[in-house]
């Protein structure tokens, strides 16, 4: 109940909620994504990412100094419920001003050459990944 408990109160954030659409969208985001897309300081950014990975529900990979964020492949079996449900609500929501900054983002990191863009899961090649793994979780989900 208590990992439960944490999960809801990590998705009681609206920074957090838009932090998870972004990843469900674009699988693997550096926290310099969220600081740009979100107008938020780096320290904000990088204290709610610290918050749902605790709570279990992101995974974080290190590339020098950059650190990469990923929903986690492997959530315990009530934290993997919740977000397949809040997956599919945050899906039916409306993302396209998040959506209109992200790209603008990427276009301004692509000009500017910063190298956190060396994530191997950025961009719209790894979109059958994406699905892949929303199937399986969603799978996983309905064969409980």
């Amino acid at each position: 109940m208590k990992s439960l408990s944490a999960t809801f109160k990590a998705l009681a954030d609206e920074t957090r909620l838009a932090m998870l659409a972004l990843l469900f969208r674009h699988q693997e985001l550096c926290v310099c994504d969220f600081v740009a897309v979100l107008s938020v300081s780096q320290s904000k950014a990088s204290r709610h990412l610290r918050y749902l990975l605790n709570a279990g529900l992101l995974e974080d990979r290190r590339a020098g100094a950059w650190v990469h964020y990923r929903i986690t492949e492997h959530p315990e079996p009530g934290a993997r419920d919740v977000l397949c449900a809040v997956e599919q609500v945050l899906a039916r929501q409306d993302h396209e001003a998040l959506e209109q900054r992200f790209a603008q983002w990427c276009q301004e990191k692509q000009r500017s050459g910063s190298s956190c863009d060396s994530s191997p899961l950025h961009g719209p090649a790894k979109a059958t990944q994406r699905g892949a793994k929303r199937s399986a979780r969603q799978a996983a989900v309905t064969t409980k």
